[in-house]
């Protein structure tokens, strides 16, 4: 027999034992589908109706990358996700052709100068320069993996003049001096995995100017890596600053404030994405966690709606200020706001007491999260865009306005939103889901899971494998700094010196029939609605 009848006698065993294994497995399932009670498909259809919850399973991805326009994904449509990812990979936010916006559709725009300002006339740091690597595209072929080169470039960092600094608490021991108006939002070492809580403190100190957001989950040694100034948020459940029967722990913020790198501090009373208490789940509260948050390993955590500390404005201001007198750095408040009458009371409060916090965090209902419930994500709670007006007004209303600085959050990833907010009010914007993208985040929506496939919402060793720190820092500087390079470039097109400039009268609402109104239009309809 030779090498070739051999070969085709295997051939024929090996094709015959696979027919068998398959007819094999299709009996076996077809009387475990039969005779499951679960699924009613399985049980009229076994075995093929398999195939439907195969599609079902893979259906979020399929709308992903081939069923929905380039427009139509949520959170964050394809387009907007190229977007940031073109400032943090290659350094670049130009787009060819037209935009794609839908002109006949309301929404917020920009009033442009006649004169508008050249660039020596703006008023920006000139000096300060950073050094990040960025991609090249040199092809990009439709089979093949594009052809990319790295290089290294120094920019400026696009910070704003010394007289345009921001001061949080001025009038305090240790005021916080902010450089740059974009930071990162509040994110917890928990929530997200440690490579991507380092390549985030990492590209944000080397951009400079910026700050980080902790969450309430406490100061982790990842935080910080990257130098970068740091707002430390206590959340409900005092993660960071309690004792072992978890009340409040004077000592153990103490031993926070000490930290160089923390700047501020901030009280979290809820979130736009989950007005309540945050949530991890028990698979992610590794030991490490746990030590740091001072709870049990392995364990879902779930902090409370509420501060025992406090119930009200009145002793809610007298908790900022013992923290505020305890620490000498400045407290601020993370808020949702529901109404005017909210907003109202707020500012009430401050004038009447004569005290406040030093910054009022105002997080829009279409904010993120690593989990919550869909009720609360969808309907608890007004966008950004409401908010962000009805606050200022009421501090403004009530002579208060100077008292605070504003910060905004709530899906702000681009340069014309982050400008649409300052216009209506803030001093600072926190960015949350964008600087996750810039790690690596492809928008699985698993954050929930701790099975994140790319290694950013994970405290899963294995996956996390998959964040290289050294790449991804520079992908995070690299849109921060195109971020504020945009933001003034705006401000030069609106005919301002600087981005801090922007105020009420240089955005415009246009409604569906091409009506135009000015900022001051809807602060009257508040008053006159009020």
């Amino acid at each position: 027999m030779n090498i070739a009848d051999l070969l085709t006698i295997i051939s024929f065993i090996v094709l015959a034992l696979v027919v068998f294994i398959i007819i094999g497995l299709s009996v076996f399932l077809y009387f475990v589908d039969r005779n499951q009670k679960q699924h009613p498909v399985l049980r009229n259809y076994p075995v093929i109706g398999r195939i439907r919850y195969f599609l079902e399973q893979i259906g979020p991805e399929l709308r992903q990358y081939l069923f929905n326009n380039d427009l139509e994904g949520k959170p964050f449509s394809r387009v907007d996700y190229q977007h940031i990812v073109k400032k943090a990979k290659y350094k670049r936010d130009v787009i060819g052709f037209g935009s794609r916006r839908d002109f006949e559709q309301a929404g917020f725009y920009i009033r442009n100068s006649m004169f508008p300002k050249l660039t020596d006339e703006l008023k920006m740091d000139m000096d300060t320069e950073v050094t990040t690597n960025r991609y090249l595209l040199i092809k990009d072929p439709l089979f093949t993996q594009r052809e990319e080169r790295l290089e290294q470039e120094r920019s400026s960092s696009y910070l704003l003049d010394k007289e345009n600094y921001i001061v949080i608490g001025e009038k305090l021991k240790h005021p916080f001096v902010v450089k740059g108006q974009i930071g990162m939002s509040a994110m917890s070492y928990g929530s997200l995995g440690k490579r991507a809580i380092t390549a985030l403190s990492e590209g944000l100190g080397m951009a400079q100017g910026a700050w980080m957001n902790t969450g309430e989950g406490g100061i982790s040694d990842y935080h910080l890596k990257g130098g970068v100034d740091l707002i430390m948020q206590i959340g409900p459940g005092l993660f960071g600053v309690r004792d072992k029967q978890g009340n409040f722990s004077w000592d153990a913020l103490k031993e926070k404030s000490e930290i160089p790198q923390v700047k501020a501090f901030e009280i979290k009373l809820a979130q736009g994405a989950k007005t309540r208490g945050g949530h991890i789940d028990g698979e992610k509260v590794t030991e490490e966690i746990a030590k740091i948050r001072m709870v049990e390993p392995y364990k879902s955590i779930d902090s409370p709606n509420r501060f025992r500390e406090f119930n009200d404005f009145p002793s809610l201001f007298r908790f900022i200020e013992e923290i505020r007198k305890f620490t000498g750095k400045p407290v601020g408040m993370k808020v949702v706001i529901g109404s005017q009458t909210e907003a109202d009371e707020l500012a009430k409060h401050i004038k009447e007491t004569g005290i406040s916090p030093d910054f009022i965090t105002i997080d829009g209902g279409e904010g993120g999260t690593g989990a919550s419930y869909q009720e609360l994500a969808d309907s608890v709670g007004l966008p950004i865009k409401s908010a962000l007006p009805l606050v200022d007004h009421a501090l403004r209303k009530y002579g208060v306005r100077y008292k605070v600085k504003l910060i905004a959050s709530g899906k702000l990833f681009s340069p014309d939103r982050v400008a649409i907010a300052l216009a209506m009010g803030a001093d600072l914007v926190n960015i949350a889901r964008a600087f996750m993208i810039t790690v690596g985040c492809i928008q699985a929506l698993k954050c929930e899971s701790n099975a994140c496939p790319v290694g950013v919402a994970t405290t899963d060793p294995d996956l996390q494998k998959a964040l290289v720190i050294d790449e991804k820092k520079h992908r995070t500087a690299n849109y921060v700094i195109t971020m504020r390079k945009s933001l003034f470039r705006l401000a030069a097109a609106a005919g301002i010196e600087s981005p801090t400039q922007f105020n009420q009268s240089h955005i415009v609402y246009k409604d569906e029939r091409g009506k135009i109104l000015t900022m001051n239009d809807i602060y009257e309809s508040i008053v006159k609605d009020n």
